[in-house]
């Protein structure tokens, strides 16, 4: 069965985490993690390509963001995200008959993935960073950081909120429309409209931005299982040393490059990241067989 539902998994301390799950039931298990300030519908057209393409996909809102449980104690830092993706996964892995799950993680979420995998161990079966390493530029992470925190009052309007997106990705063409932004969006009694996201989780990383790399070179150094990463060249996050560095501790790292895409690269290229991803999985389904 392919149909698109609504799903809940258990994240750390007792968070709720919301999701959507399509595809096969016996479908090569695929978890999918946003990026910080993103939903679980950033996934919405990868979702379905990979489960009409017999994959058994989920994407989950991670915690603080969209339909998922915010965190009482503003527990927003890399291993609390980390360590909702352990407990996700987890819980997948007994939905999918103890199968590996595959882990594709954008930016925050490919951090929270990557401080999973060792833990995790054999219920991983595979890694994608979506432009993503532990070595980051620090001036793309700060703008990142300073588009979240740049409205704290919200938005007169979704025609306002659209032009601070547009700015904040000048390689995408402004959309004409702007009711798909409701999905991202909380419109709040006085009428104005906030971002989904709890405001307190970009305050103690704006204090100290270095707190986005903490332990990361640790945490790949545990990484066993076959690891992708997917580039975006236009990228601000991820440049040639933080690629180089990044293999200098995964040794069997693979590296797909996408030509027109930025930070957002799954969404910039839909079609080139599915198409890296689902060869990166059938290599991976190949040898486990």
């Amino acid at each position: 069965m392919n149909s698109r539902r609504g799903i809940e998994l258990p994240g750390h301390d007792g968070i709720r985490l919301a999701g959507d799950i399509a595809g096969p039931e016996d479908g090569f298990p695929v978890l999918l993690l946003h990026g910080g300030g993103q939903t679980r519908n950033s996934w919405g057209r990868a979702l379905n390509a990979l489960a009409e393409r017999g994959a058994r996909a989920v994407a989950i809102d991670m915690r603080g963001h969209g339909d998922s449980d915010w965190s009482p104690e503003a527990a927003y830092l890399p291993e609390h995200f980390g360590s909702d993706v352990e407990n996700v996964t987890r819980a997948y892995s007994a939905l999918c008959d103890d199968r590996p799950v595959l882990l594709v993680g954008a930016s925050m979420g490919g951090i929270a993935a990557l401080i999973a995998t060792g833990p995790l161990d054999t219920l991983v079966a595979g890694l994608v960073l979506v432009d993503i390493v532990p070595d980051v530029r620090m001036d793309g992470a700060r703008r990142i950081l300073d588009f979240m925190n740049a409205a704290p009052d919200g938005f007169a309007s979704l025609e306002e909120a659209a032009d601070a997106v547009a700015a904040y990705l000048p390689h995408r063409p402004r959309p004409a429309a702007t009711e798909g932004l409701k999905r991202n969006l909380r419109q709040q009694p006085n009428g104005r409209w906030n971002w989904h996201w709890d405001p307190r989780m970009v305050r103690e990383v704006l204090n100290d931005v270095e707190l986005v790399k903490g332990g990361l070179d640790d945490a790949a150094s545990a990484v066993r299982v076959p690891t992708l990463l997917i580039r975006g060249l236009l990228s601000d996050i991820v440049d040639d040393e933080g690629v180089e560095h990044l293999r200098g501790l995964v040794s069997h790292l693979e590296v797909v490059d996408i030509a027109d895409a930025a930070h957002t690269a799954a969404t910039d290229d839909n079609d080139a990241f599915v198409a890296s991803v689902l060869a990166f999985a059938n290599r991976i389904a190949a040898t486990t067989h």
